[in-house]
Order: structure tokens, then sequence, then C-alpha cells
């Protein structure tokens, strides 16, 4: 495993392409809503971070290896749909929930971020998932400081997640991320406290728990991209990407419009 500590300068580009990412999702929030097309989103998506922030759509014919490239500039992954949905002609409706996945490339270096959308009138069980997976979200982020350990983090996230009665996605995670897309360390979403790689000041990776309302199993689709759940259940992910500092953490995917840790946390980033 190759972990890659961030230089300054590194950091300060990554700051910028972080907010960046954000920002792609402020600018979206007002047209999710019924009868927009998760086309539609994606193309404005696209629009927006060429023409107006001048940087690149990462995930646009982004192909890892067995993969094929992938058509879209953003993801948009709709009620069962875990991750990687690629947006089409499905319109959104009301009661529907999404995530809504961007990443920026600025000045050669990647911003990573998601949020979770409800669409008109969505379930109470709907709006419960969502903001489960959000509080599983920060409550990652609270466990990075120099010295914890990944599986710190995974078991926080996997404890809050269970005694809420769902289950976490293993076969998707967090990623060190940089000047490429993904990069060392993986982060697991569960685990054991005092487990797996120890963190550093300066590296850089994302945390992005997927949490589904039923089991824990997934399926991919005949699109080659889009993870669905197995049961049919609904599944929820919110994504940072994070600074390890020398005294904590800092979240580097920050807009005016993100939402705030949930009040819980007593948070010393």
């Amino acid at each position: 495993m190759s972990i890659t500590l961030k230089t300054p300068d590194e950091i300060q580009k990554m700051r910028v392409a972080g907010r960046l990412a954000a920002e792609v999702l402020d600018y979206i929030t007002p047209f999710v809503k019924p009868g927009v097309t998760t086309g539609e989103i994606d193309r404005l998506c696209h629009d927006y971070m060429v023409n107006v922030q001048q940087c690149i759509p990462a995930p646009l014919n982004y192909a890892p290896s067995g993969y094929k490239p992938y058509p879209k500039s953003i993801c948009t992954s709709v009620n069962h749909q875990v991750c990687h949905g690629v947006p089409g002609d499905k319109q959104l409706k009301s009661g529907d929930i999404v995530n809504i996945d961007i990443t920026t490339i600025k000045d050669g270096y990647h911003g990573d971020t998601s949020r979770m959308f409800l669409v008109g009138d969505a379930s109470i069980q709907a709006k419960r998932l969502c903001e489960v997976t959000f509080e599983c979200l920060w409550i990652g982020i609270a466990q990075v400081k120099p010295g914890a350990r990944l599986g710190d983090i995974g078991h926080a996230i996997q404890q809050h997640a269970e005694k809420s009665g769902y289950s976490v996605v293993r076969e998707f995670c967090g990623h060190g991320i940089g000047a490429r897309f993904h990069e060392d360390p993986q982060v697991v979403h569960y685990g054991k406290p005092g487990t797996g790689l120890e963190l550093k000041a300066n590296m850089i990776f994302t945390i992005e728990p997927m949490i589904n309302a039923g089991k824990a199993a997934i399926r991919e689709l005949a699109d080659g991209w889009t993870i669905v759940t197995k049961d049919h259940s609904l599944s929820a992910q919110w994504e940072h990407t994070i600074l390890v500092t020398e005294a904590g953490f800092e979240v580097m995917t920050l807009s005016e419009g993100a939402r705030t840790p949930p009040d819980f946390l007593k948070l010393n980033p």
C-alpha cells in the first residue's frame, strides 16, 4: 500500500477542487424536483463545471481496470441504487431519494463529495435513512486524527448504522485521493477499533458510507456501473473529502450550501 502524504501546495489545490465540487451540489439543488430527469441534472452539472468553474468532471470517460468508460459527468443513484447510477431519461418523482456524486479536477487535483436529496414529499422511512447515513458520515469523520486507525472510522460508522436497524455496504468504500481519483488507502465503513492503517497528518481520503435500509447484499446492473440493493430496499450515501491535520481533521468539500454536522457531535477539527 502506497500512501501519499500531501505537500502544502497539493493541499491548497485540493481545497480549491473540494470547494468547487461542493459548489456544484449547491448549484444543482434547486433543479432536483419532480419531473426532472437524471440526464438533465447531469447536463446542468457538466455545463456548470466546464463553463463556469472551468474544471474537469472526473467521472466522464473514467475507466478503471475491468470497466468500460463511464459515460456521464456525475453519478445519480436513485432509491435502491447504491452508487454509480448512470444518469439517463429517468424522471424523478415525488417521494424519490437521490444521491448526486460530484468529482471535479482543478489544476490536476480532485475534489470528491456527494449528498442525498429528497424529491418532493419523501416518506418518514426515507428521511430517516438519509439522516442516519448523514450521521454515519460525520461520526466517521469525528474519528479522524493522527494516531487513529482506519478501523476506528469503520467501526464508528458500522455501530451507528446497525443500532439504527440498517446495514453497511461492504464492497465499496472511501479512498485516498489527490492527483489521482482513487489512491490508497481504502477506507471501509465497517471494522474493529484499533485496527488498520494508522492515520498521519497530510493524508487525504474520502469517507462515503453507503447504508441500506434492508440487507447489505448488492448486485451490478447490466450497464456495468450501477450498483443496486439485492432486496430492492432503499440505500443512501453521503461523502466528504477529509484531510488529516496535526490536530484532527479538515473537511475539504464544504460550501455555503453544505449541511453542518449533526448537533449531537462535539467536534474539535
